[in-house]
Order: structure tokens, then sequence, then C-alpha cells
């Protein structure tokens, strides 16, 4: 394929044709088979280097006006992969280093994974008059599991608070789970655990 991207931000091993970066966003709403905002593909594009802003975003008008990819407006457009985007992706993936393809799908499903966890578990900043109060909730599905509430001194470690709660509110919960039932001695294998 003919090197056409504009590659400004682009690492080493990222895409540097138009058709590669259409080829890879087609595969990879296939794989997730799951809708993306266009800032989750702009983020998976960017973060790993594959391509950068401005052809992704040429990129997904282009396919959506010939029929590759479906946009829903609903309250923020959605892309999936429409009949002909999947056909695309199954012929040509070949065409993508198998790296990228599974770097992309994973980063991917990293994002989703990490969407639910916060619509799932509610973090909630309220401005109090010497700081910031953030309340976290933890969710068991129908249940409320665990709800607790830090100061934080300012936005923005009240932000960091909730950023970091996001990344693993399970093993928040097994932790303090394990310290109000006197188990406090399982809290390093339990860290462990979560740490490989």
């Amino acid at each position: 394929m003919a090197y056409d991207a504009f590659t400004g931000g682009v690492e080493p091993g990222g895409l540097r044709s138009k058709d590669e970066i259409r080829i890879l966003i087609c595969y990879l709403l296939s794989s997730v088979s799951a809708p993306l905002t266009k800032d989750d593909i702009l983020s998976i594009m960017q973060e790993n280097g594959f391509a950068n802003y401005f052809e992704v975003t040429d990129s997904l008008s282009e396919l959506t006006a010939n029929g590759n990819l479906l946009c829903s407006e609903d309250p923020v457009p959605l892309y999936t992969a429409a009949a002909q985007g999947k056909m695309v992706a199954a012929q040509l993936d070949k065409a993508l280093p198998l790296s990228v393809r599974e770097k992309a799908v994973a980063a991917a499903l990293n994002l989703l994974a990490r969407a639910k966890r916060e619509r799932e578990n509610k973090v909630e900043i309220e401005k109090i008059s010497a700081g910031y109060q953030v309340t976290c909730h933890v969710s068991g599905g129908e249940v409320e599991l665990m709800r607790f509430t830090l100061y934080a001194p300012d936005k923005k470690q009240a932000k960091m608070i909730k950023r970091n709660f996001h990344q693993s509110p399970e093993l928040v919960y097994q932790v303090m789970l394990s310290l109000v039932t006197g188990q406090a001695d399982q809290i390093p294998s339990i860290i462990k655990q979560w740490n490989t």
C-alpha cells in the first residue's frame, strides 16, 4: 500500500496509509461487536500511535459516507461496523500486522471494560466549603455493596480519587471487607493477586 497518510504523532510500526487506517477501524469495530464513540476510536488510535487525529477523523467520515460504518446519534454519535465494513475487515485484515490488530482490539476491550466499571460504580464529587466530598459506590448489580465518602482539599485530588477508584472498585471492596471482617492479614495477598 502507498504511504499516503499524514504521519505526525504516529509511532514506528504505526499505519502509514489511508487504506490501512480504514481497514483497522473496520476491523476494530467488527472485532469488539460494540458501538464506540468517535472519541473512543480516536483515543485507541492515537494512544497506541497507530494514526493521527486528522487521518482517523477523515477515515470515519469516509467509511460512514460509503456505508462501511453506521453512525447513530443517541445522544452522542456511536459507530458500528455495517455488513460491508465487516466484510472489509474479514477480507483485508491480513493487510495489517497482527501486533497492530491485537493491540487495537485489546485497547478497545479495555476501554469498554472501563466504561462498564464507571457506569456500574458511580462516583459523585460535591463541592463543600472547605474542598470536595467524593462519594464512591460499589455496585453488585441490583444491590449497592458499599458506599463511602472521602474528603479532597481540591478538585484535582477529587478527580484523582475518582480515576483511581474506577481502575479497580472490586479491589477497594475486597480490601475494605477484609479490614472490617478482621481479616486484614489477607490484604497483601489480595493486592498481590490484583497486581499480577
